[in-house]
């Protein structure tokens, strides 16, 4: 028997999804949004570098966070019981819990990955004699900021010599001039940007823009001659963050591969 009054047709109310399922779905909307402005607006220049990143993973932690916690709510609430029909909504509350539960993977495993690697952000193939910075001094992201070596917290280069003892400096069969050179053809083929290069002092700098965010890390590679040959030493630091997640170091054998016979 049907307890609904044929007088008195259900309102419109009970066919809208309940309250928390709509902000589930909001939250995630407006979470994949921040995601997406964060990133692209950094990477086209639209934002700067870091407060695209920090839009970026305000959005991953908290947004995926509470799109999760308001989806599995709206679940909940939109619940098939005691004998009645599940109530609308339950398609916006799962979507927003399958949204926050996917973010939340990527955001386990983009930390996941920073585990791997040492706290720094700093790298060189020389730590005991690393080369020096010259015109990186007055580059306009690098205004009042100290880029001695080691440029970090924590036992820097003890962390390196752990994490990559591969990392050491470079012999070529060539002579210094040659190496330099090469050097400059090397970092070019990188998509490096070279902002100095010191014939005399044997020295070439640059830097490395990342595709996303745009964040800009120097580098400086020294060439001394060695015996008939030469010794390339490089040093690779970002200006942003205390973690490189291991750029720089991937940037050095990257430039190592290239730069040696046969590369």
């Amino acid at each position: 028997m049907s307890h609904t009054d044929p007088g008195h047709p259900p309102s419109a109310s009970a066919h809208r999804p309940p309250m928390v399922a709509r902000a589930a779905l909001f939250v995630a909307a407006v979470t994949i949004g921040a995601i997406l402005a964060g990133a692209l607006g950094a990477t086209a220049g639209l934002l700067a570098p870091l407060v695209g990143f920090l839009v970026f993973a305000a959005a991953m932690v908290l947004g995926s966070i509470l799109a999760l916690l308001l989806g599995v709510i709206g679940l909940i609430v939109t619940r098939q019981r005691a004998g009645r029909p599940a109530r609308p909504g339950r398609r916006p509350a799962m979507t927003a819990a399958l949204i926050g539960a996917g973010l939340l993977v990527v955001l386990v495993v983009l930390v996941r990955r920073g585990e791997d690697v040492p706290a720094i952000h700093d790298v060189t193939t020389d730590p005991d004699d690393p080369p020096s910075f010259v015109a990186a001094l007055s580059a306009p992201g690098n205004q009042g900021r100290d880029l001695s070596y080691p440029h970090g917290r924590g036992e820097v280069t003890a962390l390196q010599r752990e994490a990559y003892p591969e990392l050491t400096p470079i012999r070529l069969p060539i002579p210094p001039d040659q190496a330099l050179r090469r050097a400059r053809q090397s970092a070019e083929e990188l998509g490096w940007e070279v902002t100095d290069v010191d014939e005399n002092a044997g020295r070439l700098e640059a830097t490395d823009t990342s595709r996303v965010f745009r964040f800009v890390d120097d580098v400086v590679v020294r060439v001394r001659p060695d015996g008939d040959g030469s010794i390339v030493d490089l040093r690779s630091t970002s200006r942003v963050g205390e973690s490189d997640l291991g750029a720089n170091a991937a940037r050095i054998r990257a430039f190592r591969d290239l730069l040696q016979p046969g590369g």
